[in-house]
This record gives structure tokens, sequence and C-alpha cells, in this order.
């Protein structure tokens, strides 16, 4: 059985800390180095449902894409429901361990597991890594379809591909115009149109788009956008993760149970479609 500091070093290999954003809050957040590891989780949130099911499963490790605390703290009370993660973690000895945005730079990363998913051919980054020679490394992917997909059946393979959540897929643009490349970027992407549109792509799928930057970036160009749920979009790269290190295992002969969450922590738990039986008009 490794001890914790080993399966770490690892994951800093997959995934090294420098390579995250300056804002970003990655690495170890809680965990003896010294201590055995015989099972780790991935999961995307580290919200208190993901760690009851760590407790549950007997996990040592539990890693997430997304930090426990982004922005800092002064308590780890359990009074707060932070808090209460960082106590019930200490308590049944499972390290915590966060891999951000040097998960979605990386190669693979996130936005390789997400067309993995949507089963794309990966040409190259979206916007690559000036500190990478070999052009892989970099913040989400271009893509290129097999066959060409109208916008509608491309979001239908979207939706069918990615876990189900309350929100699905939205779209903007013309549903029947072809797609034959597409960039993709897990999680929030609306700060990449300009890159996406540079890349010359058909379509653009990510998660968060809002009002605004959507109806200036329909106004540039008929590219096709889809929104997807921020969780879904970064679900695939648990499956991804937990491969790479089921390799490194099988490597070290550490026989680690690795185990990916399926539990869905998307905050959207409904949608109500609209009724109305004019698409055109707006309620007074």
């Amino acid at each position: 059985m490794p001890r914790l500091s080993e399966v770490i070093a690892e994951l800093e290999s997959l995934w090294p800390a420098e390579r995250a954003e300056s804002w970003d809050a990655v690495g170890t957040v809680a965990g003896d180095p010294d201590q055995q590891v015989t099972r780790v989780l991935f999961a995307v949130d580290p919200v208190q449902e993901i760690v009851d099911e760590a407790v549950k499963l007997g996990a040592g490790l539990l890693v997430t894409h997304h930090p426990l605390y982004l922005r800092g703290t002064t308590t780890v009370a359990a009074s707060h429901f932070k808090g209460r993660v960082v106590h019930t973690l200490i308590k049944n000895d499972i390290a915590l361990h966060v891999a951000h945005t040097n998960a979605d730079t990386a190669d693979p990363g996130v936005s390789d597991a997400l067309a993995s998913a949507l089963d794309l051919r990966v040409t190259g980054p979206l916007v690559p890594d000036p500190a990478d020679p070999e052009g892989r490394r970099g913040l989400g992917r271009v893509c290129a379809l097999d066959h060409p997909l109208t916008v509608r059946e491309f979001a239908a393979r979207a939706a069918e591909r990615l876990p189900a959540t309350a929100q699905g897929i939205r779209v903007a643009g013309d549903p029947e115009a072809l797609v034959r490349t597409v960039a993709v970027s897990g999680g929030s992407g609306d700060s990449l149109f300009d890159h996406v549109r540079a890349a010359g792509v058909d379509a653009f799928l990510t998660a968060d788009l809002r009002h605004h930057p959507v109806s200036e970036a329909r106004a540039h160009s008929p590219l096709a956008l889809l929104d997807a749920a921020h969780w879904a979009t970064e679900w695939p790269w648990c499956e991804l993760a937990a491969s790479q290190l089921d390799e490194i295992s099988d490597r070290h002969g550490w026989d680690l149970r690795v185990h990916v969450s399926k539990t869905v922590t998307d905050p959207w738990t409904a949608h109500a479609a609209s009724t109305t039986s004019d698409p055109l008009g707006a309620p007074n």
C-alpha cells in the first residue's frame, strides 16, 4: 500500500501545481503524508455529500476538480458547511487533493475528456500553452467530427453523452446549420469567444454562457453555441483521471482501488420548459 505522499507525487506529475492559474487554489488541502492509501475517490465538487460518500466507501483520498477554499478562510469551524467538510475528512483520515486549472490545461486534461465523451477528434488546444514546445497543452480543445451533424443533432448527442442534468443543453444559433468542427471547453467558457472565432470552428460547446456575451458572439458570426451544465462538462475528467491513476497503480504494483463518484452535484435540480404558444412573444 502506498503512502499518501507517494500518490500525491504521482498526481502532481500529472497536474503540476505551478501550471495552475495564479488565482487558483490547487494541491493537497488535508491529509497526513505518511498515511497509507488503499482507495481513492474522484469527484468534481468537494461538498459534504461527496465527502460522506468517501467515508462510506472507505477512501483514504478524495481527489476533486473544484477547490474547497478558492478564496481562503479564517476558520474551519464545523458550524460552517466548508468547515464540516474539513472536520469530516480529518475525523475519517481522508485526504483531499485538488486539481483545477492545472487539470484544465493538462495533456490530456478536462477538455480532452469532454471531447472524448462527445466522440470528437481533438486537433489541438484552443488556447495553447506557450510553455509547451509540443503544442498539446492549453485551455480548451479544437475538434473535428467524423461526419457532419446539424446543430440540432450535435446538441442531441451532447444531451445523450454527457451526464444528465436539469439544464440539459441550450443552443444559440440555427438548429439546421451543419457542424464539422467544434471547440470545447469544460467549465465556464464565455471568456474564450475571441479564441473560438480565431479557430474558425462551426460550434462551441462549454458551460455558464451568459446573455450579453452570447448575444455579442452571435452578432459577430454565425457560430453556434451550446451551453451545458458546468458540472456535466467537467465530470468526464473524473473518469479520465481515475484511469490515469489506475495505470500508475498498476505500474507501481500498488493495487489501489480507484472509484469515480456518480453523485450529481450540479446545483440545479429542476427545469420547467416554457409553455408560451407564441415563441416570439414576451409576457407583458
